[in-house]
């Protein structure tokens, strides 16, 4: 049995099966494809494909818009699982944009320090422990490239007791309340140095101010120091700095007298009453800085 244009079925052209497996039309046997049924079979298959893409796209959009109608409707669900906005502040506590005026602060500024003469001008304030080893703790001081040996030390309530001549009535009539006295040595100088406390700043800078060349703290001797200044001439100063006013008399330990070209004897006293003014404002700057830490 043979099969062609009389023999078989009259086969369809299939728009869904491949080129190669399409049928040709009976136009003899040059066998040329129905142009008409391709283009046909082409422009249905296309309008489909758009149909499918449409739908599958309006499918996705209604997927993701019921994702987000879950996610809200959880977020805001009851079962406290997942609540975002309990982590904001509240509303009063989140700062607003306002832009109205910025409010204003009295300036301020550090208070001053304290002043250390405040400290040595009164016995209410001046309350550190003080006594000659206090102001005079050292056995040798070094001032001006000279070394001074420390010698023997007195202290008393008796002011007018370590003085002499004009000093003693000066200091009872102010109110001295004691006299403390160190020497120091240099070879054969010696050098007194006499301080007088009293309760007041204003009791001292008096006394200070009435005493005159015969206004002479009693030399100090002992602990290997001669006697000095008993008798012969020697130099002597006075002055004063808060409640205290403090005395220097300078001599030779062999006894001889002290006159203007015996520049070490000089410079000895001077540099003696110097130190001891830097020590009282030592005093005064350590109580300072100690109340300045305690407020």
């Amino acid at each position: 049995m043979s099969f062609g244009q009389q023999g078989g079925p009259q086969s369809q052209w299939d728009p869904w099966k491949p080129h190669s497996q399409q049928p040709w039309t009976s136009g003899g046997d040059s066998r040329t494809p129905d142009w008409a049924a391709l283009a046909e079979a082409s422009e249905s298959r296309n309008k489909r494909r758009r149909l499918l893409f449409i739908g599958g796209g309006a499918l996705a959009t209604v997927g993701i818009a019921a994702a987000v109608a879950v996610a809200v409707v959880s977020a805001n669900g009851d079962d406290g699982s997942n609540k975002p906005t309990a982590q904001l502040p509240a509303t009063a506590d989140i700062p607003s944009g306002s832009t109205g005026p910025e409010p204003s602060f009295e300036p301020t500024s550090a208070p001053p320090p304290l002043d250390p003469n405040d400290f040595i001008a009164s016995a209410k304030k001046d309350t550190a422990p003080l006594s000659p080893q206090t102001l005079y703790p050292d056995q040798q001081l070094t001032l001006g490239g000279t070394v001074y040996k420390k010698g023997p030390t007195a202290d008393t309530k008796d002011c007018s007791a370590a003085a002499l001549k004009t000093l003693p009535k000066i200091l009872d009539a102010n109110d001295c309340t004691r006299l403390m006295r160190v020497t120091y040595v240099d070879g054969g100088i010696a050098v007194t140095i006499g301080v007088a406390v009293f309760d007041t700043e204003a009791q001292a800078a008096k006394a200070k101010g009435q005493t005159d060349d015969k206004s002479i703290v009693r030399a100090l001797s002992g602990k290997g120091v001669k006697s000095f200044c008993n008798s012969a001439v020697c130099r002597s100063t006075r002055n004063s700095y808060g409640r205290y006013a403090y005395f220097t008399v300078a001599g030779f330990t062999n006894g001889k007298d002290v006159t203007d070209k015996d520049t070490k004897v000089f410079a000895a006293g001077d540099a003696l009453q110097t130190f001891t003014f830097d020590q009282i404002r030592r005093r005064g700057e350590a109580q300072a800085s100690a109340a300045a830490q305690a407020g």
